[in-house]
């Protein structure tokens, strides 16, 4: 447990699924050890419907989930900045990210799902996929770890099914 909780910031384009998906997922599970935002570059302005349905049907706590954009941020100054979408990996990150550590988790876009039965399905996966990344990233501490060896591990855990 550190002193200072870490910041912990998701990030996706769109911040509609995705991200949001992984705020809520690592709010709840990180507990008091770290503050957890998401943000977009060009954020939806809203959240997939589904998106909020899913987490409460897997008892997330949905409260303060809104999409935004990571220029609302300017003051958060993160730790640890996780991508979740291909597109947001490969965009510049403002500078006022300073110092955090980056890694890039690229998840399917449940949103983009036509089938409903195979919507279903994919938020179903992406939420498993998310608990247990976020759990192998909560259990390696990474306050205790040079920032070169966080980023290997959250490279390697983003690699990890």
């Amino acid at each position: 447990m550190t002193s200072t909780p870490l910041k912990l910031l998701f990030l996706c384009t769109h911040n509609a699924c995705r991200s949001i998906l992984a705020e809520a997922i690592c709010r709840q599970l990180a507990g008091e050890n770290y503050i957890v935002a998401s943000a977009g570059s060009n954020p939806a302005g809203t959240v997939f419907p589904q998106t909020l349905q899913k987490l409460t049907e897997h008892a997330y706590n949905i409260d303060d989930l809104f999409s935004k954009s990571w220029d609302a941020l300017i003051d958060y100054q993160p730790d640890i900045v996780i991508t979740v979408c291909d597109q947001a990996a490969g965009e510049s990150c403002p500078v006022w990210f300073g110092k955090a550590v980056k890694g890039h988790w690229g998840l399917t876009d449940a949103s983009k799902v036509v089938d409903p039965i195979e919507r279903d399905q994919t938020f179903d996966g992406l939420i498993s996929l998310l608990e247990s990344r976020i759990n192998a990233l909560l259990q390696i501490l990474p306050a205790r770890l040079a920032a070169a060896e966080l980023s290997a591990e959250i490279k390697r855990i983003g690699a990890s099914n």
